[in-house]
């Protein structure tokens, strides 16, 4: 079981899964998010690259409109 952080709760996922699986899994559309692994922002180009190991953490951000 790996077991990571995201938007600052834990979640145990039971198979290691590239960046891209996770998002797909949970249903987010990755069109209008940002998101930081480890504390680092990284680019769409880099989602499949990036595999979710245990102790990972992640910030999904979504932009808000408003005035």
């Amino acid at each position: 079981m790996i077991n990571i952080r995201v938007n600052g709760e834990e979640l145990n996922l039971e198979k290691p899964l590239s960046l891209n699986e996770f998002l797909d899994s949970q249903n987010i559309n990755t069109q209008f998010i940002a998101v930081a692994y480890n504390h680092e922002v990284i680019g769409k180009e880099d989602y499949d690259s990036v595999v979710l190991a245990n102790g990972d953490s992640l910030e999904i951000v979504k932009p808000v409109g408003g005035g």
